[in-house]
């Protein structure tokens, strides 16, 4: 991967960015995303924001590599204190963490998203917490994607304000992808299944207690859940 060839996975986060945009990319690690939507005319400027010492002099030797030192700004900063209200920033990529992770960071310095008109979060694993913090804080799914990559499942999720009312199952699913239901999809929820399954096996044998017939209980719940949108209408 480089500044010319992304990953599946990131080309996936680009492919959301509005033409024009001015990006923030939060944990740019070598600032492959802001250089190639800059290269490809799709950023008219950039912030690569990093918080560890190494990938932003990564991030830094990268731009000015490749020419784009006029038109990214890289900032060693937590999460979107790397953003200044004079970037005028519309748009924020967030990719590579875990679900709370990227909700932790759009919480902790939320004047940063008040330019901001659109969110491209690729989470690793529980997509679910930021579809909960979405539901409230006035942002709503414009779309959802999951796709696999080297052996690993990952969604992107592009937020939009607005407001929005998800059920249980969407909250845990995606509305968009309980409705489009790719082979991705219904593979990375029918493994989840086996795993709760055996969980439950396990707890099954083990001493009788509140506690564990209170997760056998979820667990059930969950299972029914997930069975039920993988299954419907396919």
């Amino acid at each position: 991967m480089n500044a010319q060839k992304l990953s599946k996975r990131l080309e996936m986060v680009a492919s959301f960015v509005p033409t024009g945009a001015i990006v923030a990319d939060i944990g740019s690690d070598h600032a492959y995303l802001p250089c190639y939507l800059v290269h490809k005319g799709i950023a008219s400027r950039a912030v690569a924001g990093e918080v560890v010492q190494g990938p932003y002099d990564s991030a830094v030797r990268q731009v000015r590599t490749e020419g784009l030192s006029d038109k990214i700004t890289v900032r060693l900063a937590d999460g979107l204190a790397a953003v200044e209200e004079a970037d005028s920033v519309t748009a924020v990529t967030i990719a590579g963490m875990g679900g709370p992770l990227i909700v932790s960071i759009l919480e902790k310095h939320p004047e940063a998203l008040k330019t901001v008109t659109r969110l491209i979060l690729q989470p690793n694993i529980h997509a679910k917490a930021i579809r909960e913090w979405a539901v409230q804080h006035g942002w709503a799914l414009q779309d959802e994607v999951i796709l696999e990559e080297d052996g690993k499942v990952y969604e992107v999720l592009v937020l939009q304000r607005g407001s929005m009312d998800l059920t249980e199952a969407q909250t845990l699913l995606g509305p968009k992808l309980m409705n489009t239901k790719s082979d991705v999809f219904v593979e990375k929820w029918s493994r989840e299944v086996a795993n709760w399954q055996r969980v439950q096996q396990a707890i099954a044998s083990a001493e009788p207690t509140a506690e564990n017939k209170a997760k056998s209980e979820e667990l059930a719940h969950l299972i029914e859940l997930v069975q039920e949108a993988i299954s419907w209408n396919r």
